[in-house]
């Protein structure tokens, strides 16, 4: 299962919606930051952001809800596995949400 959830969240991050303005730039902007409750949350509120953002989560919620579905077990539990991994794998200069829900530039 934890494979599994690797592969999806692998394909999270190379499958960026076709938006103006791509997940790869807003992070690298700053505009965006991961959490661990496995969503990504704005950092600037610009319409642009807040788009991509809900774009984003929209599509990480159908694929932790499949994947949860498919092995029975709580969709938070996927996404917060999910999160983890995520904020682990920020990029050096990205920002991440910490516990404390204060940002912190990796």
């Amino acid at each position: 299962m934890r494979k599994r959830i690797a592969l999806i969240v692998l394909t999270l991050l190379l499958s960026a919606p076709a938006l103006a303005l791509t997940l790869n730039e807003a992070r690298t902007e700053g505009r965006v930051g991961e959490t661990l409750s496995g969503y990504i949350a704005p950092r600037s509120h610009d319409r642009e952001t807040l788009a991509l953002v809900e774009q984003i989560n929209k599509a990480r919620t159908d694929s932790y809800q499949k994947l949860a579905d498919s092995n029975n077990i709580p969709v938070d539990e996927v996404a917060k596995m999910a999160g983890t991994k995520l904020v682990e794998r920020a990029r050096p200069g990205e920002y991440v949400q910490g516990i404390n829900g204060k940002w912190m530039q990796k």
